[in-house]
């Protein structure tokens, strides 16, 4: 098997740890790829809560999630993911950020380092014990250097008696390639 490109090995790495039932969050839905991936995880029994400020971004992962019947599957909230614990109050087993700007849209309106900054550091709070983090980093942008350093200096200090923490990257691609950091809670 071919090492896979950063959005695959992100879905490889959920198809590892959601399984049905649970609950997952997509923090920045996008287009909703991520979205559709995790409703398919979670079941008819689990749920996706996604966010994404653009109502482009909601009406995009509806017709999606709708188009392969699994709209019932996800609540789509038009917030910013600082906001996540308003909504969500249980743990969950994954959350997804897919960082950047909605492809085909306003390129000014970025996902920025310090709003990420708190999501990450929510999502961290709401993830139960063997949960995963993904953050997918696109830093070809200024919004997505600043995250890039922000999000590296973060998790570099998370506690590695807690959490595990990987960077995916291919070194030898055109810089500045997208790349994954990966953060596993431990089983308490």
């Amino acid at each position: 098997m071919p090492l896979p490109k950063t959005v695959a090995f992100v879905h490889i790495l959920l198809a590892g740890h959601v399984a049905p039932g649970a609950r997952v969050i997509d923090a920045t839905m996008g287009k909703g790829y991520d979205t559709v991936q995790l409703a398919r995880l979670v079941g008819e029994t689990g749920h996706v809560y996604a966010f994404d400020i653009q109502s482009e971004a909601l009406s995009a992962t509806a017709a999606r999630l709708t188009s392969e019947n699994l709209r019932s599957r996800a609540t789509l909230i038009q917030d910013s993911h600082t906001r996540m614990r308003d909504y969500i109050l249980a743990p969950v087993s994954a959350v997804v950020f897919n960082l950047g700007y909605l492809p085909g849209a306003d390129k000014s309106c970025a996902t920025q380092a310090g709003h990420t900054l708190v999501a990450v550091q929510s999502a961290l709070a709401l993830l139960e014990p063997g949960g995963l983090l993904l953050i997918a980093i696109y830093w070809g942008h200024p919004a997505g250097v600043k995250e890039k350093e922000t999000l590296e200096s973060f998790v570099a200090r998370l506690s590695p008696e807690t959490y595990r923490v990987l960077r995916y990257e291919f070194i030898n691609r055109y810089r500045p390639a997208p790349y994954l950091l990966a953060i596993e809670r431990f089983v308490d």
